[in-house]
């Protein structure tokens, strides 16, 4: 019964919630296990790679899960039950909690590589959620705040977090002799993220979310070459001018959005 099959979508976004709850005060060692920047071996703190955030940058998981947690709670009121678009993007909500909560049990437990696998396979399926939120648009301020607004912001935090998850163990295990191109080749990855970004907020009718997580992430790199080991000024500005990108084109791209609405509805 479609009844029955949305109250067990319900509660399962519930579970899914807790479950990542509960696997971030593992991963994060609050139940007495290693905390996150000590995690293998140290690779994941901010002074992992050149393309590792300063620790500031990671406060932004209290904006998502908080986010997160106003979702399931919203989600989970009747007149919510039945409605189409939370019949689409409600699993796939739920497995983006749950591969979230998974990635910090596998940095914890796990080795490097994988904690790779677990964040691409993330990223891959925030992807396939945020695309089917603007496939399917809502209606009203809620829907945009918790749904595309939550998504985005997960989306954009974790593809940058995979830039980074995946810079750190590239550095613990590429030749020491490949040191005197990382300048290069960390200005090369910075350029494809900014990329990223603007084809995110592009495809997305230059939806804002995903540009200001990302333009954060990035601004912290920026910070963390410039002001933190390992220092590196090219790396640095680089990431300050990406920043710039994903922030303003989405904002620059919504403007003219608007202003063709305008036009049209006169």
């Amino acid at each position: 019964m479609p009844a029955t099959r949305d109250l067990v979508r319900q509660i399962a976004v519930i579970s899914a919630f807790c479950f990542m709850i509960i696997a971030a005060m593992v991963g994060t060692g609050l139940f007495g296990g290693t905390p996150v920047q000590d995690l293998q071996e140290g690779a994941l703190d901010a002074d992992g790679s050149y393309l590792a955030p300063a620790r500031p940058a990671f406060s932004i998981w209290t904006v998502i899960y908080v986010g997160l947690f106003a979702y399931t709670v919203w989600q989970a009121f009747p007149a919510q039950r039945g409605r189409d678009r939370q019949r689409a993007l409600g699993w796939l909500i739920a497995g983006t909690m749950v591969l979230n909560g998974l990635w910090l049990v596998t940095a914890q437990f796990a080795t490097l590589p994988l904690t790779v696998l677990a964040i691409i396979v993330l990223l891959v399926l925030l992807g396939v959620t945020f695309r089917r939120a603007v496939v399917l648009p809502g209606r009203g301020i809620v829907d945009a705040m918790l749904i595309d607004g939550v998504t985005g912001l997960h989306l954009g935090w974790v593809a940058l977090a995979t830039v980074a998850n995946t810079a750190a163990w590239l550095t613990r295990v590429v030749p020491e002799s490949w040191g005197e191109a990382a300048t290069t080749w960390g200005i090369a990855v910075l350029i494809v993220v900014a990329l990223i970004g603007v084809a995110i907020a592009w495809a997305s009718g230059w939806r804002i979310a995903p540009g200001l997580a990302m333009a954060w992430g990035l601004t912290w790199v920026g910070v963390g070459r410039l002001a933190f080991e390992p220092a590196n000024a090219a790396i640095g500005i680089t990431a300050f001018v990406a920043a710039g990108v994903v922030l303003l084109v989405p904002l620059v791209g919504m403007v003219l959005r608007w202003s063709d609405e305008v036009r049209n509805a006169e």
